[in-house]
Order: C-alpha cells, then sequence, then structure tokens
C-alpha cells in the first residue's frame, strides 16, 4: 500500500511536494479526508492548533508534571520569576499552573488575533491573502511555537492580573458566541426531523422530538433543583436564590414566547425542542457561576482550606488548580462548540447574520464536480470559494481569539491570582456569568421575534 504512494509523491514537480507544507492544505490530512473542501480543512487545522494549544495548558496544569519536575535538580531551579536559565536551572514556577496556561492562551490568542488583522475583508479566495489562510501550515506553526516560547519570557509583574480581565470580556462573548452555535443546532436538528417526519409520513420523528424536549426540560429542573439544595441555605446565599429563580423564571417566558402563534406563523420552524436546549445551557451557565461564589457555605465546590487533597503546591507556594465538575463539563462544552464552528455550515439566516457567515454564491455543479474528482485523485482539497467565500475569515478568528480567552478561564476555574499567589475566587466571574446567561436568553428572544419587528426584512 505505502510502495504504490511514494512513486506518485516522487514524480510530484517540486512545487507540489512544497504545497505539501505551504500549499492550500497539508497532503497528509488531505489525503484523509480526499475531495474535501478547502474552507473545511483550514479551519479545522487551525483548531487543531487551538486544542494543541490547550493539551499543553491541560499537561501544565497536572499536579504529577510539577512534582515530578521539581525532582529533578538539573533541570528545575527552586525561584520564582521569569523562565531564566541560571547556572543550568529553570524556574519551574513559570512554567507550571495558572501562569502557565495565563501565557500559553495569551500565545494563542495573539496568534489568531494576528491573523483576524490579517484577512480582514477577504471576499474569495483570489484574493492573495486567501493563499495565507488556506496554506503555509507549517510556518503558521512554527509562528505559533515563537509566540508560546516568547509568552513565557513575559515578566510577572501584573500581566496575570490585566490578563484575567482580557479573559473575563473574552470568556463572556465566547459563552454568547456557545449559545449562538446552540441555537444554530437545535434549530437545524428540529428542521430535519420535521422534514423527515413529513417526507417519511412517520410519527416516529415527532415522538422523537418530543422525546428530547422533555428529556432537556426534566434536566434543567433536576438543575433547579440541586442548586437550590447545594447552593443556597435556608438562612443565607440569597444572590445564589435571586439567580436561580431570575433564569427559570426567564427561560419559562422564553418557552412560552416560542410556540406563541404569531412567533409560530413568522417562523414555522421554531419550537420548544430550541428553548428547551437554550433553558438547559442556561442552567449550565448559572451552575458555573454558582460554582465560583467565594462563599464557602454557599459553594460546596470551595476547598475548605486549600488542602493538599484539593491543590498541590511547588516550593515556592505556586499552586496548581484544582478541577471541579464545572470546569470539567465546561471544557466539552467548549470543545464540541469549537468542532462546530469549524464544521458547521449554517441555513438559519439569523445565525449567519450574527455569526458573520456569508453565503456566497454557489458554483456551478459541473464545475464543483469536476474539482471534486480532480481533488479525489490528487489527495488534496479543492477550491470552492473562488466566487466567494464561504464564511468570513477574520471572524472565524476572532472566535479562537475569544475560545483561547475562555478555555484560560475555563482551566483557572475562573479565579483570580492574587498576591501570594494563589488562586482566588471572586464575584467576578459570578456577575459575568449570571449577566451572560441573561444576554444569551435576550439574544434568543430576539431571534424569535425579530421577524416581527423587522417585517421588511426576510428571515425565511
Amino acid at each position: 500500500m505505502g510502495g504504490e504512494g511514494a512513486p506518485d509523491f516522487l514524480s510530484c514537480p517540486r512545487v507540489r511536494r512544497a504545497s505539501c507544507l505551504c500549499g492550500s492544505a497539508p497532503c497528509i490530512l488531505c489525503s484523509c479526508c480526499p475531495a474535501s473542501r478547502n474552507s473545511t480543512v483550514s479551519r479545522l487545522i487551525f483548531t487543531f492548533f487551538l486544542f494543541l494549544g490547550v493539551l499543553v495548558c491541560i499537561i501544565m496544569l497536572s499536579p504529577g508534571v510539577e512534582s515530578q519536575l521539581y525532582k529533578l535538580p538539573w533541570v528545575c531551579e527552586e525561584g520564582a520569576g521569569i523562565p531564566t536559565v541560571l547556572q543550568g536551572h529553570i524556574d519551574c514556577g513559570s512554567l507550571l499552573g495558572y501562569r502557565a496556561v495565563y501565557r500559553m492562551c495569551f500565545a494563542t490568542a495573539a496568534f489568531f488575533f494576528f491573523f483576524t488583522l490579517v484577512m480582514l475583508c477577504v471576499s474569495s479566495s483570489r484574493d492573495p491573502r486567501a493563499a495565507i489562510q488556506n496554506g503555509f501550515w507549517f510556518f503558521k506553526f512554527l509562528i505559533l511555537v515563537g509566540l508560546t516560547v516568547g509568552a513565557f519570557y513575559i515578566p510577572d509583574g501584573s500581566f496575570s492580573n490585566i490578563w484575567f480581565y482580557f479573559g473575563v470580556v473574552g470568556s463572556f462573548l465566547f459563552i454568547l458566541i456557545q449559545l449562538v452555535l446552540l441555537i444554530d443546532f437545535a434549530h437545524s436538528w428540529n428542521q430535519r426531523w420535521l422534514g423527515k417526519a413529513e417526507e417519511c409520513d412517520s410519527r416516529a420523528w415527532y415522538a422523537g422530538l418530543l422525546f428530547f424536549t422533555l428529556l432537556f426540560y426534566l434536566l434543567s429542573i433536576a438543575a433547579v433543583v440541586l442548586m437550590f439544595i447545594y447552593y443556597t441555605k435556608p438562612s443565607g446565599c440569597h444572590e445564589g436564590k435571586v439567580f436561580i429563580s431570575l433564569n427559570l423564571t426567564f427561560c419559562v417566558c422564553v418557552s412560552i414566547a416560542a410556540v406563541l402563534p404569531k412567533v409560530q406563523d413568522a417562523q414555522p420552524n421554531s419550537g420548544l425542542l430550541q428553548a428547551s436546549v437554550i433553558t438547559l445551557y442556561t442552567m449550565f451557565v448559572t451552575w458555573s457561576a454558582l460554582s465560583s461564589v467565594p462563599e464557602q457555605k454557599c459553594n460546596p465546590h470551595l476547598p475548605t482550606q486549600l488542602g493538599n487533597e484539593t491543590v498541590m503546591a511547588g516550593p515556592e507556594g505556586y499552586e496548581t488548580q484544582w478541577w471541579d465538575a464545572p470546569s470539567i463539563v465546561g471544557l466539552i462544552i467548549f470543545l464540541l462548540c469549537t468542532l462546530f464552528i469549524s464544521l458547521r455550515s449554517s441555513d438559519h439566516r439569523q445565525v449567519n447574520s450574527l455569526m458573520q457567515t456569508e453565503e456566497g454564491p454557489p458554483m456551478l455543479e459541473a464545475t464543483q464536480q469536476q474539482q471534486q474528482q480532480v481533488a479525489a485523485c490528487e489527495g488534496r482539497a479543492f477550491d470552492n470559494e473562488q466566487d466567494g467565500v464561504t464564511y468570513s475569515y477574520s471572524f472565524f478568528h476572532f472566535c479562537l481569539v475569544l475560545a483561547s480567552l475562555h478555555i484560560m478561564m475555563t482551566l483557572t476555574n475562573w479565579y483570580k491570582p492574587g498576591e501570594t499567589r494563589k488562586m482566588i475566587s471572586t464575584w467576578t466571574a459570578v456577575w459575568v456569568k449570571i449577566c451572560a446567561s441573561w444576554a444569551g436568553l435576550l439574544l434568543y428572544l430576539w431571534t424569535l421575534v425579530a421577524p416581527l419587528l423587522l417585517r421588511n426584512r426576510d428571515f425565511s
């Protein structure tokens, strides 16, 4: 099998062989998914870069890695400061824990922000900058590595405190993007299953929609009950009671709005499935917010004395952050939503408008089929954006900037670095998450009522 592929590669012109590193997409990846779209492959590779950074962050947060490094006297210097080399030793405190996560995510955010600026106003693959977007992967990887190395030489000073607030803002925006993606996902799901029900004249599809709708609402109700049990007390924790009650009320309101006759007339595909998905996600964000409350009696996830059972400390008091259930669930949702950003091709016009997705002119069917056949034979991705991009390059990279900031806050449990180099829970994280849940519900409500308020626009 391998011998048959080798002559083809060796017989390629030098430019073709060079394209394996610098061309429209790496040959190895494209050969695994022949006749794939150039736009999809490029987004997947950029997402892979982000996931690689997340993996590095997870490794650097592991208490086992920290303890093992400190056992190697020829590697680590037991001191604090920037990762400078002193007589062959390195201050490993700067390379591990929350400080490492902050620096790694700073590097990935800077990397994607650079491409956000470079790719502004690219309208088709005929733009010379499209070649940068869809190629030169080896050099892009080198740039990311260089930014990562440079980030670890940033002096401590006030970097962590300032970068924390960048993370707060970015994570707030990414929570909204996650909700928009969930709206898109639920809308597509509902539309496809309704279409299958009409096509096959089967009630099984309706039963499936009803089952999942009830399941999501039951999970939401269970979440409300559990939050009242574990995050509130009869004589205190008034903020938690207010947050849970308000979000429950708001979710009931948007669920009712989704099935109002006028809304149904304007948007026949709107329904309780979408509302149930949004309700469940809102309850997750509420749970995540309550898990950031800095009061022990109102937050069972908060360690009692930051003891050794939950925190591993280095020689100079640098603490490796403990993880809790909301962080793990948040990481899973982050991975799924980021992949969805890379693969999505929405048919929801309001979502396309919110996500800055372009609806490029469709290529001629014969031409597209011909390009697919040629691409399949050559084991590469074919260009489907000659007449217009299928997504906004710049906005895609901006989403990855926000994703980098969001995962930084998720992995560090939204704790603010303190002067003692410990992670301190703050009310800032609580209010940011709660406000994000309110803004998300308002955004979903807007997608429901927009056709009624803006009758001159086509929302079909």
